[in-house]
């Protein structure tokens, strides 16, 4: 009898151990059916909105030399070759990005690449905006219109690219897509002054943002 008692008890204990653990089991798939039910749910980061008279475009090789005036224009970038500006257009469009204006001429640009050792990740080289398209957010609509074709083409979802310490427009530009995009942001020194063969020449900063997810571009707003 009493060892009857015993095992209705241990049975018991059974049960409701089973029970608890069955209850548990509901409630984390419950939990986890909702996680999925709210990521569905959730709105993706908002593209900025391109510029009303401008298109953006994936650029051409006779586009080179009106972005290697643009970029001397700027006086901020570091000028290269009008001859790199031409094999850019024609090597590195995929990865690149000219805003248009309605007579169809470029009035920024956006140029990057693809890392060797890291096909998902887009190093942005530089980026220029003609003086008579500042402050309409068109820099900000052309990264992330070629973050968002970049990603549905090419399955880029980290961005890295190398700033200044006095470059504030740049760093503006880059940390609010991280922010809208909820990435993380990971700073360091690649290159020290002392790597250039010029002197005054400033360290240029590494931002590595991401991993993020779905772009924020919508494919109607490029026309590439």
């Amino acid at each position: 009898m009493k060892r009857t008692t015993m095992n209705a008890a241990r049975d018991a204990q059974t049960n409701a151990a089973e029970a608890a653990a069955e209850k548990n089991s509901e409630k984390a798939a419950a939990a986890a059916d909702a996680a999925t039910r709210a990521a569905r749910n959730c709105p993706a980061p908002h593209a900025p909105d391109i510029p009303e008279g401008l298109s953006l475009e994936e650029p051409r090789t006779d586009d080179g030399a009106a972005l290697w005036r643009i970029a001397r224009d700027s006086r901020v970038l570091d000028l290269n070759s009008s001859y790199s500006y031409l094999l850019w257009c024609r090597d590195h469009a995929g990865t690149s990005i000219v805003a248009r204006d309605a007579s169809g001429g470029p009035v920024g640009f956006i140029t990057g690449y693809l890392r060797p050792e890291a096909p998902r990740t887009l190093l942005v080289w530089q980026v220029a905006v003609d003086h008579g398209q500042r402050g309409r957010g068109l820099a900000a609509a052309m990264l992330a219109t070629l973050a968002g074709r970049a990603g549905r083409a090419l399955g880029v979802n980290v961005i890295e690219t190398t700033i200044t310490p006095d470059n504030a427009a740049s760093e503006r530009l880059f940390t609010a897509f991280a922010a809208r995009h909820g990435a993380p942001v990971e700073r360091e020194v690649l290159f020290g002054a002392d790597a250039f063969p010029e002197s005054g020449h400033q360290p240029e900063v590494l931002y590595r943002i991401g991993p993020f997810a779905s772009p924020d571009a919508s494919p109607a707003h490029d026309n590439s």
